[in-house]
């Protein structure tokens, strides 16, 4: 899970310097926040990943399939875990987009596809984030208790717009 807050980390890489030119390490936006682990919860991950997207100047197709994305892993954090909290994270690096949800453990099983029949309401988000992703899976949290939902999404900046750090916010 990305740190909590905004963070735009340009990075160099290390070791001794060449005379070849070196290409520029692309920039890396990234966002995090925490919400409680109730259903009602869900729009607001949505709007928080949406917003944040436009602030970046992401295309409107991406706000729009990482939107999908979050709400369905956020979703099954709320059914399938006894968490408290859910955190989610956004990380933009060159032209891919990290959509991360983290719970906090005791899962009703483990996370897979799987088909719904015709009538069924739900059982369909993880084949919508596949679907949406250019990979996605499910990571232990490093501090042992939950997993990471993570999904990886083609991203590119709306026209006439470049990611970029906002005014006011650090890099690293």
């Amino acid at each position: 899970m990305v740190d909590p807050g905004i963070h735009a980390v340009a990075s160099s890489p290390d070791g001794p310097r060449s005379a070849q030119p070196r290409k520029a390490a692309p920039l890396t936006l990234q966002d995090a926040f925490q919400l409680p682990a109730l259903h009602a919860f869900v729009s607001e991950a949505r709007r928080c990943v949406v917003s944040r997207l436009r602030e970046w100047g992401a295309h409107e197709d991406v706000r729009t399939d990482a939107e999908l994305v979050i709400s369905e892993l956020f979703t099954n954090a709320v059914l399938h875990t006894d968490s408290v909290e859910i955190g989610c994270g956004l990380r933009v690096t060159g032209l891919h987009l990290r959509v991360e949800v983290a719970d906090e453990g005791r899962r009703s099983g483990e996370q897979r596809l799987r088909s719904a029949d015709f009538e069924e309401e739900s059982g369909r988000g993880l084949l919508l984030v596949k679907a949406f992703s250019e990979t996605w899976g499910v990571r232990a949290r490093e501090n042992g208790q939950g997993s990471v939902t993570w999904a990886d999404l083609p991203y590119r900046p709306a026209p006439g717009r470049l990611p970029h750090p906002q005014p006011g916010r650090h890099a690293e």
